[in-house]
């Protein structure tokens, strides 16, 4: 794989990451409510979600697309699902005042893992991404070498973009601006990803 088409996937990947989405919410709510590690955990997850997509498309996601058509149509389904009991989630929380993330002892490390790792699994956006876009880039026949390039430039952009993020909204500032506005951010988001999530599972 030449540096040139490197790079290209790594900019085509970067503007994935950065475009809104279900997992640039829950990192922004997370960040803002729990702290930087729960953040950081969870944007870790996030990535290791990517990082099992762009795997899959590399074993051919799209040619078992292919022969069971079912298969992309029922992860459809889950994954609507679960946008909607996050979505739910949020609205139902959203009008609980934040705790005091230096003082209060975040959610199980592990949990927050798991939770980035399934809320990009559900993902839309990735699922039509690397199903699709992706195995137009990349190499026909992809040495190991080159998967092993292609992964880790995708892992690392995944997870430094959601890591900036949290870096941001785990500090006082924009976290004392999400708390003011926490009931309306979360009602209103959290009733789009439901929506979302509604229109996803209906196909």
């Amino acid at each position: 794989m030449t540096l040139a088409a490197l790079l290209s996937l790594a900019l085509m990947q970067a503007l994935i990451a950065i475009s809104p989405g279900p997992a640039a919410v829950l990192t922004i709510r997370t960040a803002a409510a729990q702290g930087l590690r729960a953040g950081l955990f969870l944007s870790a997850g996030l990535a290791a979600a990517i990082l099992l997509w762009a795997s899959a498309a590399l074993a051919g996601l799209s040619l078992i697309f292919e022969i069971a058509p079912w298969l992309q149509t029922g992860l459809r389904i889950i994954g609507g699902l679960f946008l909607i009991w996050i979505g739910w989630q949020m609205w139902r929380g959203a009008g609980a005042p934040m705790a005091d993330a230096a003082t209060t002892a975040p959610r199980g490390t592990f949990a927050q893992f798991r939770l980035g790792v399934l809320t990009n699994l559900a993902n839309p956006k990735a699922l039509a991404y690397f199903a699709a876009v992706f195995t137009g880039v990349m190499p026909v026949s992809p040495t190991l070498l080159d998967a092993a390039l292609i992964l880790s430039v995708i892992f690392l952009i995944e997870f430094a973009w959601y890591a900036c993020v949290t870096l941001i909204f785990s500090r006082p500032g924009p976290r004392a601006a999400y708390a003011r506005a926490k009931a309306w951010i979360e009602r209103t988001f959290g009733g789009l990803l439901a929506l979302l999530g509604l229109r996803i599972a209906a196909g």
